[in-house]
This record gives C-alpha cells, structure tokens and sequence, in this order.
C-alpha cells in the first residue's frame, strides 16, 4: 500500500535530504580523530519497518553510516532497555508513543536546546528528555454508508452507552489506545475511566488485533466505528480511492478522544554514539525528515518548517483535551484497568 508512495516521495525530497544531511556530516567530521573508522548507530524501534525503513536507509546513504535497527513493540522495547540498563547497545530509541518514552527516562541523555528547539513545548518531554517526531491523532473511524458525523457524538464517552452495543470495534492490546486510556485517567480520573471501559466492554465490541484491521473492518461495515490513530484511513484511500466507505470523525469535546499523542526519539545516556546519534535526531526534525511524515505516513509535522498534508485538519482546528505527554508514563496501571474490566486476559 506504501510503496507508490515511497517512490513519489524518495524523487521529490532526494536532494533536500542530500543537503540536510551533507551540512551536518561535515559539521561533524572533524569531531572524531579516528575518521576512517565506520560509524554505526543502533536503534531500538517502536515504530514499524514499513513506516521508517526508507528515512533510515537514505540516512545511511548520505552519510556513510551504517544503521542497525531492533524493530518491535515500544512497550517491550522499553522493557527490554530496563533489563539492559547502562549495557545497553541501543543509542536511539524511537518509541510510538510518550508513555514508552517517559518509561525509560532515566536511562536518556539531556538534549540539546538545539534539538528542542525544532518542535513545540508540548511536544517534548518537560525534562528534555525526548521529543516528538511526528503528531498522531486519536480518532473515531466510522462507516459512511451507515453514519453520518452528525450521528455522532460530541464525546468519546458517550460510545458507553447501551445504544452503541454490537456497533463498536477496537484494539485493546494497541498501544495508541493504551496511550488514550492513559490520558483518560489524566483528565477524568480513575473512576470515570473504569466506568467508560466497562460501558465498552458491556456494548460488546469486535475485536481486532490493531488499528489496520478496524479502519478496514469499517469500511466494509462489520462496525459502524472504531478508535484509531488517524492516519490509517489515508492509507486506505490512497490505496483503494474515495470510494472506500469511512471517513475520520475528530470527537467535538476537548476529551481524550482526540489527543494528539507523539512518536519521539530519546537518546540513551550511555550510547557510545552520540554525535551520530544526535545527527539521526536533527535529521528526523529537518524541514525534509518532516515533510516525509506529513506526505509519506499522513502525520502532523511537529517541525513548522514543514508543510503539513492537505488532507488533514489543521492541528489547532482538532479540539483536544489540554494534556501534557509528559504525563502519560503509567501504560502498567492502564493495562492493569483493561485486566480489571476483563478488556485484556
């Protein structure tokens, strides 16, 4: 499905990836008197192959470096960077959401106001930690042969109610939707978010392993909604055109079913590699790194340098809740709460 898309975007942007990353290798050439030895960055990867594969392979052709990646799930991988501790290989973690970031906080190097200074205050970590690389939204994908928006309510807490069983789909072992109860219990507390869940899980929803399946389970009306990131969709239109029957709808309420959640980068503190990784980072949060979020994957540059796809909402015009990222490290004790309400085994 991303293949085509790939190609496109590989032609356009080649040269100004060329030029980002020429400037910073230079700049750090003379850093390093051992400069006939290959430089090699590990990366332990939340994000998927198919999605960053091709901005790490044309890091590596630019630059020289070579790139070895551990793809996985950000949960685990952050697990496995606590059993690994300062022995640890990896330098980069590339994590899908804050929660897996903020997980492994003491393990990440302070960053540079350099860095920071390439996205917005609320998309990095208060401690400076990590930042953010691309926004991802949570949204409602509902069937449009069955629904209309003004079928739908203001605010994600209203998909409790009895009317909605047998309507729903969702992926309760995602972790974007780990993510979004997480920021439920932010903002509504511990109760309310135990009640909503338990609503869901009363409404008898279709199960799906992720968010793939649910936008596709919607086009073809095995449900009339589902809770995904919202980048899904466009994948699907791109594929299969405007015909395919669902559309993204961005909750009214400035509730957690709207978040902007984050995919961010941290550097670990003991990586062997840090000028080159810091270089990865830079190269991610350029003006061409970030186009390639917003044309390639459908998400919401951080960097304003970027132009953001046209196909989205602007990030100001979702109305979302007022949440900070920072907050949103306890997935345990959400996964936890899925257990209680019999969402999880």
């Amino acid at each position: 499905m991303e293949k085509s898309v790939a190609s496109v975007w590989r032609v356009v942007v080649s040269v100004a990836l060329f030029s980002v990353l020429a400037i910073v290798a230079i700049s750090c050439a003379g850093d390093d008197g051992d400069g006939d030895k290959s430089e090699s960055l590990v990366i332990y990867s939340g994000r998927s192959e198919s999605l960053i594969a091709p901005l790490i392979a044309d890091f590596e052709e630019v630059t020289g470096a070579k790139v070895e990646v551990n793809y996985g799930s950000t949960g685990p991988l952050a697990a496995t960077l606590l059993e690994e501790g300062d022995n640890s290989p990896a330098d980069i973690f590339f994590a899908q959401d804050p929660g897996g970031l903020g997980a492994v906080d003491s393990l990440l190097s302070t960053l540079s106001d350099d860095i920071l200074s390439s996205v917005p205050d609320w998309a990095q970590d208060p401690e400076s930690k990590w930042v953010g690389t691309s926004g991802r939204a949570r949204t409602v994908v509902y069937n449009t042969d069955m629904l209309t928006e003004a079928d739908l309510p203001d605010s994600i807490e209203d998909f409790a109610k009895p009317e909605w069983k047998g309507r729903i789909g969702w992926a309760p072992t995602n972790g974007s939707l780990h993510a979004m109860i997480t920021a439920m219990r932010q903002e509504w507390g511990e109760d309310r978010t135990k009640v909503w869940l338990e609503g869901i899980v009363a409404n008898q929803p279709k199960i799906y392993a992720k968010n793939t399946p649910t936008v596709a389970a919607a086009g073809a009306g095995e449900i009339e909604v589902g809770f995904v990131n919202h980048y899904y969709l466009h994948r699907f239109i791109a594929e299969e055109g405007e015909s395919f029957a669902a559309r993204n709808y961005y909750t009214r309420a400035a509730d957690p079913g709207s978040v902007v959640l984050v995919a961010g980068v941290g550097l670990l503190e003991e990586s062997d590699n840090k000028d080159l990784a810091e270089q990865f980072i830079k190269f991610l949060l350029s003006a061409s790194g970030q186009q390639f979020f917003a044309s390639q994957t459908y998400e919401f540059p951080l960097n304003e340098s970027a132009k953001p796809n046209n196909l989205l909402p602007a990030l100001e015009d979702i109305t979302k809740p007022s949440i900070d990222l920072g907050d949103l490290i306890d997935l345990e004790g959400t996964q936890d709460l899925l257990r209680e309400v019999g969402a999880l085994p």
